[in-house]
């Protein structure tokens, strides 16, 4: 049999309405091409595939390591923490993830509030410190390197603060807003050198800095401030030059780092300044407020040769136990954010306890991974499966291709992975169970897909 008539495998995941249950991440019986080629004509809805129109590379998936993710993590045996790591780390058996994200100073999902520089007044940075990173951060970055290393995947690392220190700002608080002042900017941006060179030294190279999650969001918990004037200005004479100065221009710079909605006009002030636009790589985003999805799309046609990324989505409310919802939410957004040229996804918060935290202002949430510590629980949750049907099959480096489908329904995807094969991921967002006639490159199968299902169809 040749290459181009051999079987097409595939992995479901799938809600029960009937029983309750979740199919997660399932492989199927293989597929075997169409006997009869007038048979994807006949087809109710088609989906097409051609492997040689391509598009971006993409960098990875992941997720993130925060102080809370991290705690929960060292409270369980060590055969649960392992078994965790290689069930997101390891390539060969797990998510194989390689792009993830790491809070500088506290975030809500830490355990209270902290910076790696306390002292008021100290520009200099004479007491600069990340003590605080070593008791649970580092262990388990360290720990999810090995398992990542193992399988010849390096871990990428994406640095985000939720705040300056205190005494850097307006308000003296890390919480609820506040605004970085002026006379702190050369040393705030002398942090984020001391920080990627302290970690360096740990064994954890950064990959990438974004210069602060959320700037329009004034939270109850560590945040900060910046119009997009402030945020270009603080790139252009600050960051930007005291990365290269210092021997890493290699790091890249993340803006925005917000929600979709604004992201465009954010653009549109910093990458309007050349000085400003040259340090920066591109622009994150994360999915609160409403979808905008054009808002990505956008962004890449007005300035092409920036990258975009997804930083941060989670369910948010409360650990949402066995919720398969969540699936389809992660399902859809990774699919229309990856279709609108987005290079990286990353979650949140890699791990939570049974109440979705620790969370020192109480901002429950949920995470792919639950765990009840007490117990030595570890539970994965619908997300998890949905994030699986693109990290385990599209590989590092692969390429976007030209993927089509008839109905609105089927929300889909596909990649040429660095290893010669297609993976096509289609998401069933109806109320009903859907046949379907699917053709990569020629060659047609028929496909079958439960309502509110999501598959993954691997193609050599």
């Amino acid at each position: 049999m040749t290459a181009r008539s051999a079987p097409l495998h595939w992995a479901l995941s799938a809600r029960d309405s009937r029983h309750g249950q979740v199919l997660r991440l399932a492989p199927q019986s293989p597929l075997q091409p169409h006997a009869d080629a007038a048979a994807h004509a006949r087809a109710p809805a088609r989906l097409w595939v051609d492997s040689t129109r391509r598009f971006q590379r993409l960098e990875g998936f992941g997720g993130a390591f925060t102080e809370a993710a991290a705690s929960t993590w060292l409270k369980l045996s060590p055969a649960q923490r392992e078994l965790l790591l290689r069930e997101y780390f390891d390539p060969a058996n797990g998510h194989g993830y390689t792009l993830c994200r790491v809070h500088m100073n506290s975030c809500d999902f830490a355990l209270g509030n902290y910076a790696h520089v306390e002292r008021a007044g100290d520009h200099a940075l004479e007491g600069f410190n990340i003590d605080r990173d070593r008791q649970a951060l580092l262990p388990m970055i360290q720990a999810a390197q090995r398992v990542a290393r193992a399988g010849g995947r390096p871990l990428q690392l994406l640095v985000s603060p939720w705040s300056p220190p205190a005494w850097m700002k307006d308000t003296g608080r890390m919480n609820e807003g506040g605004r970085l002042r002026p006379e702190c900017r050369a040393a705030w941006a002398q942090c984020y050198v001391r920080f990627i060179r302290a970690y360096e030294a740990e064994g954890v190279p950064v990959w990438g800095v974004s210069v602060q999650n959320e700037p329009e969001a004034s939270q109850r918990w560590d945040s900060c401030l910046y119009t997009a004037q402030e945020e270009r200005d603080f790139v252009r004479d600050h960051l930007g030059p005291a990365l290269h100065e210092s021997g890493l221009g290699q790091v890249r710079i993340v803006v925005w780092d917000h929600n979709r909605d604004a992201m465009v006009e954010r653009a549109s002030v910093i990458y309007g300044d050349p000085e400003a636009a040259k340090y920066v790589w591109g622009t994150g985003f994360h999915w609160y407020m409403e979808d905008h999805f054009d808002h990505v799309q956008l962004v890449h046609d007005a300035w092409p040769d920036k990258q975009l990324l997804f930083t941060e989505g989670c369910q948010e409310g409360g650990p949402h136990w066995g919720r398969w919802e969540l699936a389809e939410r992660y399902a859809r957004s990774i699919i229309n954010d990856l279709n609108r040229w987005t290079v990286g996804w990353i979650d949140w918060n890699l791990l939570l306890d049974e109440q979705g935290g620790p969370n020192h202002v109480g901002n429950f949430c949920s995470a792919p991974f639950l765990a009840v510590p007490a117990e030595d629980g570890l539970h994965a949750q619908s997300s998890f499966a949905a994030i699986g049907h693109f990290a385990r099959f599209i590989q590092p480096g692969a390429q976007r291709v030209l993927a089509a489908a008839t109905r609105e329904a089927l929300a889909c995807t596909a990649f040429a992975n660095p290893d010669g094969s297609v993976a096509v991921v289609v998401l069933n967002g109806s109320e009903h169970d859907m046949a379907f006639s699917l053709t990569i490159d020629g060659t047609g199968y028929a496909a079958d897909l439960p309502a509110h299902a999501i598959a993954t169809y691997r193609y050599r």
